[in-house]
């Protein structure tokens, strides 16, 4: 980026300027290679990766199982670095490109959902569970839907620019990062006089903006946390605090993640079983 720089009149891809996902992302949509998808003997295959947005589900999955519903599932590493996103299979559940995605088979007629926030509230809905008092519905929603918003100033205009553009930008770094000091100081408000977000009730806007703000907050996003002065936001700390401390919170948050003590894939509950 110059300062000097004139937008053409017609905008053409240079996959070799896109920064670190430069060569995966693209302006058109579709699949680029044949590849099906595993499917498993579980009611919900879920094709994924453990970043926020995939973390969502999984928590609200190992959330329901642990209530007691019937949520078994079988989750499938989709590994984005590498275009697993873009192979014919996934493409045909979501033909956006993007996880995480879910084959519903729990009814005769198989159902595809995909969006974060679509397969918390076909979930929740399917099993009448974690959407909080009926009276704060609306409450509730306006929350999740908060989250779908301002997360993608999070991830995709503060934690591209800070962490993964070819080079360290000013204005674009204290854009971004403003707007998401707004961010954690509305939840941080709203915090003060409310347990979870809605209430005493948690609900999935708490599984949708605890791993996207939690995560910050604990600084553990884009090695940021002293930069955005996480420690100042007390009560969305306390708050991510008390979430983190949930055993299935603790348990899906390892889901479709690679590494010492993460789980790459989910196929039943016994392989949680020996993780550090």
């Amino acid at each position: 980026m110059t300062e000097n720089y004139t937008p053409p009149k017609v905008w053409t891809w240079d996959k070799e300027n896109g920064g670190t996902w430069g060569s995966l992302n693209r302006p058109i949509a579709g699949p680029t290679h044949d590849k099906e998808l595993p499917v498993g003997e579980h009611p919900f295959q879920l094709y994924s990766q453990g970043t926020p947005n995939g973390v969502k589900v999984t928590v609200l999955l190992e959330e329901l199982l642990a209530a007691g519903h019937d949520a078994e599932y079988d989750a499938w590493l989709i590994r984005i670095g590498k275009g697993d996103q873009f192979g014919s299979g996934f493409v045909e559940i979501n033909p956006n490109s993007k996880i995480p995605a879910l084959l519903d088979r729990s009814d005769p007629e198989p159902v595809r959902v995909f969006e974060s926030g679509a397969i918390l509230m076909h979930l929740a809905e399917k099993f009448g569970a974690f959407l909080g008092d009926p009276a704060k519905r609306a409450e509730m929603l306006s929350w999740l839907f908060w989250q779908m918003g301002s997360a993608p100033y999070l991830g995709g205009g503060f934690g591209h620019f800070y962490a993964y553009a070819p080079h360290p930008m000013e204005y674009p770094i204290n854009r971004f990062a403003m707007e998401v000091k707004r961010q954690l100081d509305v939840l941080d408000k709203h915090l003060a006089d409310n347990r979870f977000m809605v209430g005493e009730d948690y609900t999935i806007a708490d599984m949708a903006i605890w791993p996207w703000y939690g995560r910050t907050v604990h600084g553990e996003s884009y090695d940021a946390g002293d930069f955005l002065d996480v420690q100042s936001y007390t009560n969305v700390r306390r708050w991510a605090d008390e979430i983190l401390e949930r055993p299935a919170v603790q348990r899906g948050r390892l889901v479709n993640r690679t590494g010492e003590g993460m789980l790459e894939e989910r196929h039943n509950a016994s392989d949680f079983d020996g993780l550090v």
